[in-house]
C-alpha cells in the first residue's frame, strides 16, 4: 500500500486538525496514544481535533492485560527487557569513549588540516561502528525473543492483535501521538500494526520517531548535564532515512556547531530532521522529505531542505 504520511511538530499548540483536513471521506480515525502510558484513555482533546471520529486502539491497556493474564509471557518479556537495558548500558560505555576521542580530536586547533581531517574521519568511523553494531545486536535480541515466544500463537495476545488489525483495516487514517517512545515502539511491534496501517498516517513527537527505521534518543540540556545522542532501537520502519528530533531547539545545543555537526555526520546518510512547534511535513509517496523541511547539515547548522548552504 502507498501511504501518505504527515509529520507534525510537538502539539503544544495543536495543528492536528489542520493536518486531518486533507483526508477525504468521513470514516473513523484510529488513535494511538500508548506513549502516554496510564494516560492513554485521556484522548478527548485528540478526538475533538479529529471531529469526533477517533477510535482508540488501547495498545497500552491491551499490553497490560496480556502481562496480567499471561504470566509466562510476562516473565519472558521482563527478562527480555532486562537484557536490552544491559545492552544499552554497555553500548553507552563504549559510546562515551568513542565520542570522547572524536571530540578530543575536534578540539585540536593547531594541527594541519589534512592530518586532523583524517583523524576525525577515523574517529567518526569508530563511533558509527559502535552505533551500527549495537543496533544489530538489539535487532537480533528482538528476533530471538519473538522467535521463541511467537506472539501470534499465544491465544490472548493473538486475540488482541486480531481486534487491533480489524480496527485499523476499517479506519480511514491513524494518528500516532508522542509520549514515552520506548513504550510506544514496544506495543507497535507487539501488536504488529505496520502491515495494517491505513493509507493516511499522521504522527508527532515520539510517534514520528517510532515510525522511522532508527530511534535516536538525545538531550543536550538534561538537568544532570548534556548526554550523548544514543541509538535506542529500530522503529516500525514506515519511514526510512530520517532521524526525527522532536523539541530539537529546546533539547539540542544548536549553537555548538561541533556537537551538531557530529550528530548530522554520525547518522548519515540518514537526515537529521528538526521537529519544532508548528512544523508540518507532508512527505512524498516514497517517504521523501519535502522541500523546506528543517534539517541539520554536516556543518552543524539548521537549514531548510533544498536551500543552498
Amino acid at each position: 500500500m502507498t501511504r501518505t504520511v504527515t509529520i507534525l511538530g510537538p502539539q503544544r499548540r495543536p495543528t492536528l486538525d489542520q493536518a486531518i483536513r486533507r483526508l477525504h471521506g468521513d470514516g473513523p480515525i484510529a488513535m494511538i496514544t500508548a506513549g502516554w502510558q496510564e494516560r492513554e484513555p485521556d484522548d478527548g482533546e485528540v478526538d475533538r481535533l479529529l471531529g469526533g471520529r477517533g477510535v482508540q486502539l488501547d495498545l497500552h491497556a491491551r499490553w497490560q492485560n496480556v502481562l496480567a493474564r499471561d504470566r509466562e509471557f510476562a516473565g519472558a518479556e521482563l527478562e527480555h527487557r532486562a537484557v536490552l537495558d544491559e545492552m544499552q548500558l554497555l553500548y553507552l560505555t563504549q559510546l562515551d569513549h568513542a565520542l570522547g576521542s572524536l571530540y578530543a580530536v575536534a578540539r585540536r586547533a593547531n594541527d594541519r588540516p589534512r592530518t586532523r581531517t583524517a583523524a576525525l574521519a577515523d574517529a567518526m568511523a569508530v563511533v558509527k561502528l559502535v552505533d551500527e553494531r549495537h543496533l544489530r545486536r538489539v535487532k537480533a535480541a528482538h528476533q530471538d525473543f519473538y522467535g521463541a515466544w511467537r506472539p501470534h500463537e499465544r491465544p490472548l495476545l493473538a486475540d488482541h492483535r486480531q481486534q487491533v488489525h480489524e480496527i485499523l483495516l476499517t479506519s480511514a487514517a491513524v494518528v500516532v501521538a508522542g509520549g514515552h517512545v520506548g513504550v510506544l515502539n514496544r506495543v507497535l511491534h507487539l501488536f504488529n500494526v505496520t502491515p495494517y496501517l491505513p493509507a493516511y498516517v499522521v504522527a508527532w513527537s515520539a510517534g514520528a520517531m517510532a515510525l522511522s527505521d532508527r530511534i535516536v534518543l538525545f538531550h543536550d540540556r538534561a538537568p544532570q548535564g548534556p548526554s550523548h545522542a544514543e541509538v535506542y532501537d529500530e522503529g516500525i520502519g514506515v519511514l526510512e532515512g530520517a532521524v526525527f528530533l522532536p523539541h530539537a531547539r529546546r533539547r539540542l545545543m544548536v549553537d555548538d556547531l561541533t556537537r551538531m555537526s557530529t550528530l548530522a555526520t554520525r547518522f548519515g546518510p540518514a537526515t537529521c530532521v528538526v521537529l519544532d512547534d508548528g512544523m508540518r511535513l507532508e512527505l512524498g509517496a516514497d517517504g521523501e522529505l519535502p522541500r523546506g523541511a528543517r534539517v541539520i547539515d554536516e556543518d552543524g547548522r539548521i537549514r531548510s531542505r533544498g536551500t543552498a548552504a
